[in-house]
């Protein structure tokens, strides 16, 4: 989905105290965090930790199923770094390629011993069973959640010439206008199945609207379709949308989650905006833990420990407020009931769009 790759609710006693408005996400503070996190990917191949997962020494391999570059991947180096005081070396591999489908493959194939993890996403695990004809895992039975490791919100944003001139404001004004021009309206996503383009459809299933759905080859090119006036409304990432919402190139309205974001703490949740029909919306980009089934419980739990105590280094913190991400360390069950509730609602949603990707 979107957009991880292109990029749930928060809990704030995983961190020592509320965290501060975060900076604003741009192209110098991610080169920096980046930077900062491949240098102690490649210190981490002469580690110096005794401690490892399992008693043969080797190091411990996490897969991102996505590019190098994106949140997914700069999350996973911060954190491998920051669990590398306990868990030892930690490599993170890179196997991007169908929708995150071949990495997650990757690691549903490889040894149960804890030294082969996937950092995977709401894609992985809850949506792209159900938009893909055909995956080669299950997702419920090859793997073994660990944790939870955050989400990111998305927002509802409209292009603000177009707002300004309806004097669309708030979410009940645009419901309201959405309900009087049907099939007027347009909004753009990353893709089809992508986090923007099922977040509009759950919009519209809830309120009883219709728009029509543009997909574009990326996040990018969508954000540019809105500030153009070729859509008139978008589902963004938050933290990718954050510039051209502080300097009104763009409009928002609310965010997706059912609590309030600490990146903009004036945006209103969607399920709170008024709008009777919305009282349940809850949509984000989340991405977690897990390893290969059969990896035996004591793994687990050694994993467990070592990851979410990682999640409080400051180093990680800094990257997850950049990233306008909500830290949420989870237990192993709580986060396999997330995803067992996030793909029933994601199965509902894919089937209502008829979203398919072969």
């Amino acid at each position: 989905m979107t957009d991880l790759n292109q990029m749930k609710d928060p809990n704030p006693s995983a961190i020592d105290q509320a965290a501060p408005v975060p900076r604003e996400p741009n192209r110098r503070s991610i080169l920096r965090v980046l930077g900062t996190a491949l240098a102690a990917s490649a210190f981490g191949e002469s580690n110096l930790y005794a401690q490892t997962v399992s008693p043969n020494g080797r190091p411990v391999r996490l897969v991102v199923p996505y590019p190098p570059g994106g949140p997914l991947d700069l999350s996973a180096r911060a954190l491998a770094e920051a669990a590398r005081p306990t868990l030892g070396q930690i490599i993170v591999e890179n196997r991007s390629g169908a929708g995150g489908n071949l990495g997650a493959d990757a690691v549903a194939k490889s040894a149960p011993d804890g030294q082969t993890l996937l950092l995977g996403a709401v894609a992985t695990h809850a949506i792209n069973p159900w938009l893909y004809s055909k995956i080669p895992y299950d997702a419920e039975r090859d793997f073994i959640p660990i944790t939870l490791i955050a989400n990111v919100p998305n927002v509802l944003v409209l292009e603000t010439t177009f707002a300004t001139r309806h004097r669309i404001d708030s979410v009940p004004a645009f419901v309201q206008y959405l309900r009087a021009h049907p099939g007027q309206l347009s909004f753009g996503s990353g893709g089809n199945g992508s986090a923007g383009h099922l977040a509009g459809e759950l919009f519209k299933m809830q309120t009883g609207t219709f728009a029509v759905h543009i997909p574009y080859r990326g996040a990018a090119p969508a954000q540019l379709a809105l500030q153009g006036g070729e859509v008139q409304f978008l589902f963004d990432n938050l933290a990718s949308a954050a510039p051209r919402i502080r300097d009104g190139r763009i409009r928002a309205l609310a965010i997706t989650t059912r609590q309030p974001s600490s990146a903009f703490p004036e945006l209103k949740p969607l399920a709170s905006s008024g709008v009777a029909e919305l009282k349940a919306f809850d949509i984000s980009t989340w991405f977690g833990l897990f390893a290969p089934a059969g990896t035996p419980p004591e793994v687990i739990e050694r994993l467990h420990t070592g990851f979410t105590g990682a999640m409080q280094a400051r180093s990680f913190r800094d990257l997850m407020t950049t990233l306008a991400a909500e830290p949420m360390p989870t237990s192993s069950s709580e986060f396999s009931t997330l995803i067992a509730q996030e793909s029933r609602k994601y199965q509902a949603i894919v089937r209502h769009a008829k979203a398919t990707v072969d």
